[in-house]
């Protein structure tokens, strides 16, 4: 696990900061951007003091890792009223583990993912909250469904029991200028409006990280999945 650098008060107050101004400057409401904070390759004692600082939000990208996570905090501050969003991709043999412990999957991109997710969701769990990951760039190497076939995922995944449908998340590729960040965020919020007319309960629009959060709150983000900004590096040599 990475450690934690110095100076996570700072970092965390910041982003809080910069999160309420892009909020005002859209011309949103505070608190209308859930703020997740991506502990990946953290250990959870770091997590536990980010908590300390507000955060009640946590996004996950690796099974064992994040289930561990989960784990800990149950065991050592089950006090504490923490939502956990799984965001990385998710492979058929360790759905197990996250539908027993996550609140949130924010990656399906594939039918099989949800239909195990909701067979292995426990009954005594409220239903596990989906995202549907859109690769809203056509990037080979990224996962996510295209735009064309988003709609025939989702009525899949509207059959399966123990399982909701929220709406969609995505990950623009890295761009240099504002307009270039901009384009696939906008496509996003189209795209978005537009699935709210066959789902009108979906609610929840996951985009911008670090380097694009202001852009995502003014293209209509309603969740943004920061790590380095608030942790700080990370050494992923280190990873669990």
């Amino acid at each position: 696990m990475t450690d934690l650098t110095p100076g996570l008060d700072a970092r965390w107050n910041h982003v809080v900061r910069e999160l309420h101004e892009a909020e005002k400057k859209a011309g949103r409401s505070a608190g209308d951007v859930t703020l997740l904070a991506v502990g990946k390759t953290f250990s959870a004692e770091a997590l536990f003091e980010c908590a300390k600082l507000g955060a009640r939000a946590f996004g996950e990208n690796y099974a064992q890792e994040g289930c561990s996570k989960v784990d800990w905090f149950r065991e050592h501050h089950p006090e504490l009223a923490l939502e956990w969003h799984f965001i990385g991709p998710l492979q058929a043999n360790k759905t197990r583990g996250v539908a027993e412990r996550f609140d949130w999957v924010q990656s399906i991109d594939r039918e099989r993912i949800a239909r195990r997710l909701s067979e292995q969701r426990p009954e005594d769990l409220p239903p596990l909250n989906l995202l549907i990951e859109v690769n809203i760039d056509g990037e080979e190497s990224k996962s996510g469904v295209q735009p064309d076939a988003l709609e025939a995922l989702a009525a899949e995944i509207e059959k399966l029991p123990r399982v909701r449908l929220r709406g969609l998340m995505a990950i623009p590729a890295p761009a240099e200028t504002y307009e270039a960040r901009m384009k696939p965020l906008l496509a996003m919020r189209e795209l978005f409006n537009q699935f709210k007319k066959s789902h009108p309960h979906a609610d929840t629009l996951s985009m911008g990280m670090s380097a694009d959060m202001d852009e995502a709150v003014e293209a209509g983000s309603t969740m943004v999945r920061i790590g380095r900004a608030i942790f700080g590096e990370r050494n992923y040599a280190q990873k669990a």
